[in-house]
């Protein structure tokens, strides 16, 4: 079924979508979340045959879907309804973010992902890499049915799905690099993790018939708070316990990913030689000495300048009460750890 098929299912959902005065349709935020996950599951367990299986097995566990949240909440308009657009274009995100975690698993030999088994130990990495292609190429097709395209074509979708491989490139490139400086390590997570939020807040604000002054905000906002989640699961990787994370912890780095609290704590010490010397450290010591020379205070400190800005951003956007409310427990949701 083409994404048509959500239009129609929209329109048939009489007694969930409203008629605004000016005659533009709109969905309750709750429904439109709900036809959000309602879709993707659709696409997923009725893709075509050949890889059915795969997709069907990556639907069983389902994530927060904070980004389609975020996407639907900035669409959110001053009637308090949400176009139905904003559904396709939250599906889009979804599905492009799960094809970026099943890239992810491969490159990290990941074992499991939201509490069901990785599909390239599942099915084999072929299968898997094949799979994460499709689902890129379901997510482009998604977005390109929207309606009213020409209203959004200043929102370039090939261009973040650019953004957020070159990110995955770069990190890839640095693996197991100990020389990476923080300037290269918070470009490389501008892409792969932040480029995705800021795409998120974007396409939603570019539905709420907003001001256009306030464009660049969202864009900031989604931006920063993408930066805030990353940094925030780095310390995470860190200080907390698999049953606190809900996933492994302290495996950052036995994948060769050096993240910025590593680099930090090297820059401040001697520990960068002492990690060239030798083949092996245990992930508690690591753990320790990352703490010890400062590595997650600069890291929390950063968090903090993250956040401070965003603040400022939400005090700054014309938003209702139950809009700003919804944003700012999103940019709590990142400060806190949020499970991908």
């Amino acid at each position: 079924m083409s994404g048509s098929c959500i239009s129609t299912m929209i329109e048939n959902a009489q007694t969930k979508t409203t008629q605004t005065m000016e005659g533009i349709k709109g969905l309750p935020f709750e429904d439109a979340l709900e036809e959000v996950r309602r879709e993707t599951d659709r696409l997923l367990n009725n893709a075509p045959r050949v890889i059915r299986t795969s997709t069907s097995h990556l639907a069983q566990a389902r994530g927060k879907m904070i980004r389609a949240v975020s996407l639907l909440t900035c669409a959110e308009r001053k009637d308090g309804l949400i176009h139905p657009d904003a559904v396709k274009l939250a599906v889009a995100v979804e599905i492009l973010h799960l094809a970026t975690l099943v890239h992810d698993d491969i490159v990290d030999n990941a074992d499991t992902r939201r509490g069901i088994e990785t599909l390239h130990k599942k099915y084999g990495k072929k299968n898997a890499v094949i799979c994460g292609d499709y689902l890129f190429c379901l997510a482009l097709k998604t977005a390109a049915s929207v309606e009213e395209r020409n209203s959004y074509l200043d929102f370039n979708v090939p261009d973040y799905m650019t953004r957020i491989c070159v990110g995955e490139l770069r990190e890839n490139i640095n693996n197991q690099n100990l020389e990476i400086s923080v300037m290269e390590y918070l470009r490389i997570i501008s892409g792969k993790t932040a480029a995705l939020f800021e795409a998120s807040f974007l396409a939603g604000f570019m539905l709420s018939s907003g001001d256009q002054k306030e464009e660049g905000r969202y864009a900031r906002l989604g931006r920063y708070i993408g930066m805030i989640f990353q940094l925030t699961d780095d310390c995470v990787d860190f200080e907390s316990t698999a049953e606190a994370a809900k996933k492994p912890v302290r495996s950052d780095f036995a994948q060769g990913v050096v993240t910025l609290p590593l680099i930090v704590a090297m820059k401040n010490s001697d520990l960068r030689e002492e990690l060239k010397k030798k083949k092996s450290v245990s992930s508690q010591t690591l753990a320790d000495l990352v703490g010890r020379y400062g590595g997650i205070g600069y890291t929390k400190e950063l968090i903090r300048r993250y956040y401070q800005k965003s603040s400022a951003i939400l005090e700054q956007l014309d938003l209702s009460e139950e809009k700003r409310t919804r944003l700012s427990k999103i940019l709590e949701k990142s400060l806190n750890g949020i499970s991908v």
